[in-house]
């Protein structure tokens, strides 16, 4: 009862504390009865109704002058836009509430529309439930405003994506209630309590709680250690890792900005106590890894260094060879040195019939896995997925920028699909997949289905509540060395194996020729010394039987050199 802030008393708050109350005086009669043997029923009575009336008094007081003070220092110079409101339950009142009483909020609620039909044509604090969502946009025409906020903290995930889809229709910023809770316990300002829609809310993604990743146990008190734990699916590694209780973290990154910030984070977060280290090292370097290792002693390693930019590595395939293949080998090499417990390399869909060098480095990476996984005690397993939302680099934070900067948006193809997921909702899966490993499997993650890029230029173009090709163009600049217009995720589709996890698959082994592997090592060490682009690539197609260059840009005599412009995109478009 005392933890509900007062300016959020309701209804049931009231009847709360009358049943408090009317506990207490109860107790208190029994107490009298048993151990004074008397029995005060007047007392008692008069004591119930005197509480009821102090603790129900005190906050209608509190609520009542605290109207009165705000609506007299309401501030004529904050500009209100207004804002059209999905839900009329108990966060919609909430809200609205609150945006009544804050002198500084910047909202002015016309309607609000809720798909319970009793509530239509009734008011929630003065503002009236006009219809259901499928009344949205002749509502949003009718009141123009503009912003729709979504005030269901609770909806489902089906019918989020619904009413989602409608608010896209209508042309109006979309905007988002956080937790209710959070909402009813916050200090912070009302702007704040709302966000604006992600483009992960509209794909469906599923969001990942706590409970699920406290049940992987397999990392308490172990030293984890991280490579390329600055980047975009490192760092989340260390947040999820951090609060399974691990005896130390070691978050290892050639970038000490993006170490910095992860590092600072975890601190925040957990304590300036919390047991983690920082390595600035690049996985090239075997001796200074060697150290590292002798010093730290990690039970536990995810190997998420690597380099990931298609159009860089087609220039540039020997940086792609020392620092995700040998880089590999370097960490690998030394985990069986070490005995370390286990080995998750994480890999991409890039991988699978690779058209791009990256893809084929990390295709020879996953062979080292399995070739290392032969005959070793350490449980060495790969993990392998598509695109990410909002990683470095990504295709989402791309598009965002240029819709912000007024567009055009850059797409390399109209037909080009590519399949997504959250960060935290791979990184969970990546964890769970070091649970279950055996050694010597490549996992493969379910992506659900995948996702036209213009689709997805054309709804992030609506959720900025503009119109696309009209306020925003769309410019298509061609497919780029390298690049497909379909990933896969499994050499074949029909070839793998079910695990406990329904989004976690095992892809069955195949005769990849996996005992040549010391022998092509041996052979990229000698030809990416020599600087010959074409020889190191047509030595990796003898490494990867499955590597086809891509037809755009290369022929026997000459290499595509790579055109840096202004609308480059990212690999990941």
């Amino acid at each position: 009862m005392y933890s509900n802030l007062w300016r959020y008393a309701h209804t049931k708050d009231f009847l709360m504390c009358y049943a408090i109350s009317t506990l207490a005086g109860i107790l208190f009669l029994v107490y009298c009865a048993i151990f004074l043997d008397i029995l005060p029923v007047i007392f008692c009575i008069c004591f119930c109704m005197l509480a009821q009336v102090l603790l129900t008094g005190s906050r209608i007081s509190y609520f009542f002058f605290r109207s009165v003070i705000t609506n007299r220092n309401i501030d004529a110079s904050v500009k209100r836009k207004d804002v059209l409101i999905v839900g009329a339950g108990m966060a919609a009142e909430i809200f609205i509430q609150e945006n009544v009483n804050n002198r500084n909020a910047n909202m002015n609620i016309v309607c609000a529309v809720d798909d319970d039909l009793e509530k239509k044509n009734r008011k929630i604090r003065n503002v009236k439930v006009k219809g259901t969502t499928q009344d949205l946009k002749y509502l949003v025409n009718k009141y123009n405003p503009d912003s729709i906020l979504v005030a269901i903290p609770s909806l489902d995930s089906a019918n989020k994506i619904r009413i989602l889809k409608i608010c896209e229709e209508c042309g109006c910023e979309i905007l988002i209630m956080k937790d209710l809770h959070a909402l009813m316990t916050s200090k912070s300002e009302l702007s704040e309590q709302v966000r604006k829609i992600k483009i992960e809310d509209i794909l469906g993604r599923k969001l990942i709680t706590f409970d699920e990743i406290s049940k992987m146990t397999y990392v308490k008190n172990k030293v984890v250690l991280i490579t390329g734990g600055g980047g975009s699916i490192g760092s989340e590694l260390c947040r999820q890792i951090a609060m399974l209780g691990p005896k130390k973290l070691v978050v290892l990154d050639i970038n000490e900005n993006n170490a910095f910030e992860i590092w600072q984070e975890l601190l925040r977060r957990h304590g300036r106590k919390f047991p983690v280290a920082i390595e600035i090292c690049s996985v090239r370097n075997l001796s200074k890894l060697d150290y590292i290792l002798e010093t730290h002693r990690p039970n536990i390693i995810f190997h998420a260094a690597a380099h990931k930019h298609v159009p860089f590595m087609e220039q540039n395939p020997e940086e792609a060879v020392h620092n995700n293949i040998f880089g590999t080998f370097n960490l690998a090499t030394l985990a069986e040195k070490y005995e370390i417990e286990r080995f998750i390399l994480v890999s991409t869909d890039k991988a699978v019939n690779p058209t791009s060098f990256m893809g084929a480095s990390k295709r020879f990476c996953e062979m080292i896995v399995q070739y290392m996984a032969k005959n070793s005690s350490v449980k060495f397993a790969a993990v392998r997925f598509g695109n990410v939302l909002g990683s470095n680099g990504s295709v989402v934070p791309l598009f965002s920028k240029q819709i912000e900067e007024g567009g055009p948006v850059t797409v390399t193809h109209p037909d080009i699909e590519r399949y997504f997921m959250t960060i935290p909702e791979a990184v969970s899966l990546i964890l769970e997949t070091a649970d279950i490993a055996k050694g010597g499997e490549i996992f493969v993650l379910d992506m659900g289905k995948p996702v036209k890029i213009i689709e997805l230029a054309e709804t992030m173009i609506r959720l900025a509540g503009a119109k696309p090709y009209v306020d925003i163009n769309i410019e298509f600049t061609g497919l780029r060395p390298g690049e497909k217009l379909y990933e896969e995720l499994l050499l074949n589709d029909s070839e793998f194996t079910k695990t406990k996890n329904n989004k976690i698959f095992i892809e069955k082994p195949m005769d990849l020729m996996l005992g040549c592997v010391p022998e092509m090592l041996n052979e990229l060490k000698t030809v990416v010394e020599s600087n010959n682009k074409m020889l190191i690539i047509e030595t990796m197609q003898k490494a990867v039987n499955t590597y086809k260059t891509s037809d755009i840009g290369y022929n026997k005599n000459q290499i595509y050199e790579i055109k840096m412009c202004n609308n480059l995109i990212s690999e990941e478009v």
